[in-house]
């Protein structure tokens, strides 16, 4: 990737892993992976969630819980499409079969993957 040119980020870490989809906990680890943004923001680049595209489509298409056909359709699938889209993945937080698998796409996608965000360049 050239390294002077902002880069397009996904953060990939657990959703549902570790919540026995509890409401609560899912949305702690959804804000656990927003608090990578801003500091990926500040180093020159855009970070993006599947979760941001994900969660809306699947209200529009009528998911009700968590597994249902909307968010079977929906969930993974459009995280997947949108690594098409990126330049890296940077993975996050603790064990999940979803983030273990943004990150095999994007690697077999040839994306740059970061661990941490000292990782990740700093273009300002």
């Amino acid at each position: 990737m050239n390294s002077n040119k902002a880069m397009l980020i996904l953060v990939a870490g657990p959703y549902r892993s570790g919540t026995n989809d509890d409401p609560d906990l899912i949305r702690k680890n959804v804000h656990e992976m927003e608090s990578y943004a801003l500091p990926i923001f500040r180093a020159g680049h855009i970070p993006i969630l599947g979760e941001w595209l994900a969660l809306p489509l699947m209200s529009l298409a009528g998911s009700r819980t968590i597994g249902d056909e909307a968010f079977s359709e929906i969930f993974h699938p459009i995280a997947i499409r949108l690594l098409e889209k990126c330049d890296a993945v940077l993975r996050v937080g603790g064990p999940s079969a979803g983030a273990d698998e943004m990150v095999r796409v994007g690697r077999e996608l040839g994306l740059t993957i970061y661990n941490s965000l000292e990782e990740i360049p700093k273009l300002a």
